[in-house]
């Protein structure tokens, strides 16, 4: 079975081809700039055989019209005809409560998910109309919503609830939510995988950081607790975004600077994080190499990145009774080793024996970061959304 894993953003289009009987990806890419000038479909064959194409995308439907046809292109395809694709996966930001697992898109699912965006009003429409373009260029084929909420929603309540009047939470829905799951998911299972280990018996810790970051606390294979909240900008400090602040910090400087809602909004998402302290840029690679020249803020931004990321890990293994094993995943996670060095420094007090050399030469690949004797086990695991998304859709599909 051929599967096409799609994740629309605003305008973006990121796709992957899967045969799932192999789990071969056949051809990957991103159409970018949807609606705005200089579009282009970056697209990578499973050769290796990459391309780029210029070209108009007025809107999501005509970017996902071009994906398909260079699909099945002679030159650049990888498929005799669409009829090969035999169902969609869709990547959905935001399924809120409704929503506790993968499902089928029908006519109740996209009523449903409207009414989750308000939760999240810069993806969820975008999402729906990567939806809406695939029920009308293939509406044969049957489409799967795989949420970025659901694998969080084993949360207890005391994990999600804050503490706002409870009338708030009831009329609107406003709790902790959490996002990166189908990634958190992927990552301590593939861990256990590789170490042979059953995951319901386990305590471990995910860390995914790149230019949104979360973490989360998986308790015998369900998330307990994660860092992001109601919106991606809750936790931890990422690339624009400023994660955990005082809400009084932002009461202040709406008065003090007369910011309405939305230049607030905007401050908090687009201008803060990493941008916000170093004033060089959102990218840790150009930051780092601030520091390493003397720039004390890019210093500085680093110490708060790599602090806040050590409170967590704290908290979580405090929250769980313990841990058996840190995962580290996304860019920063897999390829930045001293981020992870100084994450793991002065941990031994857990039974954490990490190995300095071993983790030096690590970009990028499944790989152990401690010695033998370590009672907590930390592992980089490249993470896989649009894996878990194409078995997911595969699964749903075969039983329908």
């Amino acid at each position: 079975m051929n599967i096409l894993v799609l994740n629309c953003g605003s305008s973006s289009i990121k796709y992957q081809l899967f045969d799932v009987s192999t789990l071969e990806v056949l051809a990957k890419g991103i159409v970018e700039k949807v609606g705005l000038k200089g579009s282009f479909l970056r697209h990578e064959k499973a050769n290796g055989d990459k391309v780029r194409l210029d070209g108009e995308v007025i809107d999501h439907q005509t970017g996902i019209e071009y994906v398909l046809g260079v699909l099945i292109s002679k030159e650049h395809g990888c498929m005799a005809s669409l009829s090969e694709i035999e169902a969609v996966g869709h990547r959905m930001v935001h399924g809120g409560e409704r929503f506790q697992e993968s499902c089928l898109i029908n006519e109740d699912t996209i009523r449903d998910f409207k009414a989750c965006i308000p939760l999240a009003p810069l993806h969820n429409p975008a999402n729906l109309k990567g939806v809406f373009a695939l029920q009308h260029l293939l509406p044969e084929v049957p489409q799967v919503a795989v949420f970025d909420t659901a694998f969080h929603q084993t949360m207890p309540p005391h994990a999600y609830m804050y503490a706002l009047p409870y009338s708030l939470y009831k009329k609107y829905g406003i709790r902790r939510y959490g996002f990166h799951g189908t990634s958190h998911y992927y990552v301590a299972r593939r861990a256990c995988e590789i170490l042979n280990v059953p995951q319901d018996s386990l305590k471990i810790i995910t860390c995914h950081l790149g230019n949104g970051s979360s973490m989360a606390a998986i308790k015998n294979g369900k998330s307990v607790d994660t860092s992001m909240g109601l919106t991606p900008v809750e936790g931890l400090i990422m690339g624009t975004r400023s994660g955990d602040v005082d809400l009084g910090v932002f009461t202040f400087l709406m008065e003090k600077e007369e910011l309405n809602i939305n230049v607030a909004n905007t401050l908090v998402n687009k201008h803060s994080g990493m941008l916000g302290i170093t004033g060089v840029a959102s990218d840790m690679r150009e930051i780092e190499k601030e520091a390493a020249a003397g720039n004390d803020r890019a210093i500085l931004g680093l110490e708060m990145f790599r602090y806040r990321i050590r409170k967590y890990i704290g908290a979580y293994a405090a929250a769980m009774g313990g841990l058996d094993l840190l995962i580290f995943t996304g860019g920063i996670g897999e390829n930045d080793p001293v981020t992870r060095q100084v994450c793991c420094s002065g941990m031994e007090f857990m039974g954490l024996d990490f190995d300095q050399d071993i983790n030096a030469g690590v970009r990028g690949k499944e790989i152990v970061l401690t010695r033998e004797s370590s009672k907590v086990k930390v592992m980089v695991i490249p993470t896989n959304e649009e894996l878990v998304i194409a078995e997911h859709t595969h699964r749903i599909v075969s039983h329908a």
